[in-house]
């Protein structure tokens, strides 16, 4: 493991706790803890879209680090692609909760943009990093 792969870890495992949190939150909500919050039910469905997604991205994130170390990218891409995924994890749970923030909200706000950046910046550092491990390390 190298240090950028162990700096990058840490830090990525040091949000997971925001995660626990927010789910714990949204348990509550969902079981009626907070009779005050009511929720659509497209509400609903994007604030559990947007805690699964934190997860399996948190998750994807992590494994990245190590795949980077196997790439052969330059030390540019190698950080683009390292930050990027953590980066696209933020943005798209984040961008399921923002789309649906609001009272009453039926159907997706202007927010849903932060979803599609999250997707894009995704999709940049995975296919960054199977170009970088299909092309392999040059030790």
């Amino acid at each position: 493991m190298t240090k950028e792969s162990r700096l990058m870890s840490g830090i990525i495992l040091l949000t997971v706790p925001t995660i626990i949190f927010g789910g714990n939150f949204l348990l509550g909500l969902l079981s009626g803890s907070y009779p005050e919050m009511e929720l659509t039910a497209f509400q609903q469905s994007m604030f559990r879209a947007g805690h699964g997604h934190a997860g399996v991205l948190v998750i994807l994130a992590l494994i990245a680090q190590f795949l980077v170390d196997q790439s052969d990218l330059s030390h540019r891409w190698r950080w683009i692609v390292r930050a990027g995924f953590p980066f696209a994890a933020i943005l798209v749970s984040g961008g399921f909760f923002a789309a649906a923030a609001g009272k009453g909200i039926s159907e997706p706000n202007g927010f849903i943009v932060i979803l599609y950046l999250g997707m894009a910046v995704l999709a940049i550092s995975l296919v960054a990093l199977g170009i970088g491990l299909v092309r392999g390390r040059q030790d």
